[in-house]
């Protein structure tokens, strides 16, 4: 299997896959559908990818114009691909890579507020709930307009108690379901005028 950049400045640009079976690679048609979603959203936008395995995703951000990508996993191996990848395709500048825990990263003060923030982990492990739960239980990471992504098995599919933000939208893609928050509106919260 390869993969491949396949929209933007970088499309047809073929990355490397992280060696040995520790992480999956979203697949094209996927990735594909998640930035038709985005559409023209991505343009200068800023995107935290929380366990990037290969980088495939934050750098499809970067070759349709977001301005930065911050891209974390805690694999050895990833992290060297990532490099590799992000050299491959001209964008190591705009990148950020911290080689630690995800878990460990949302335990800290955000240093800019992301538009996008993708949660691809390793399946059947409840690191994606952890993930959106530790998000929700720090509202600092969450800017109005931050859109939340997360990509599971539909199998892992369940329901959480979140107070800060909620599902906005669901797409299936065969083995793959991509799942949009949006952080919770102040605006629900205010009465409507009486006429």
């Amino acid at each position: 299997m390869s993969i491949r950049v396949i929209g933007g400045i970088a499309k047809g640009k073929r990355l490397k896959l992280v060696p040995g079976d520790t992480t999956r690679p979203v697949m094209d048609r996927v990735k594909e559908a998640l930035f038709n979603i985005i559409g023209t959203d991505i343009y200068d936008a800023e995107f935290l990818d929380l366990f990037a395995g290969t980088g495939s995703v934050g750098i499809e951000a970067l070759s349709r114009g977001a301005a930065h990508a911050v891209l974390i996993d805690t694999e050895k191996k990833a992290i060297q691909t990532i490099k590799e990848n992000l050299a491959t395709t001209g964008f190591t500048a705009k990148a950020t890579l911290r080689h630690m825990d995800a878990f460990n990263y949302l335990e800290r003060e955000p240093i800019r507020a992301y538009n996008f923030i993708y949660i691809a982990p390793p399946q059947y492990k409840s690191l994606w709930q952890k993930s959106l739960l530790a998000l929700d239980s720090r509202p600092a990471w969450l800017g109005a307009e931050t859109l939340v992504i997360v990509q599971i098995d539909p199998a892992e599919e369940e329901s959480l108690p979140l107070k800060h933000m909620e599902i906005d939208d669901k797409r299936r893609y065969g083995n793959t379901l991509l799942l949009f928050l949006q952080t919770k509106s102040a605006a629900n919260d205010v009465p409507l005028e009486e006429s």
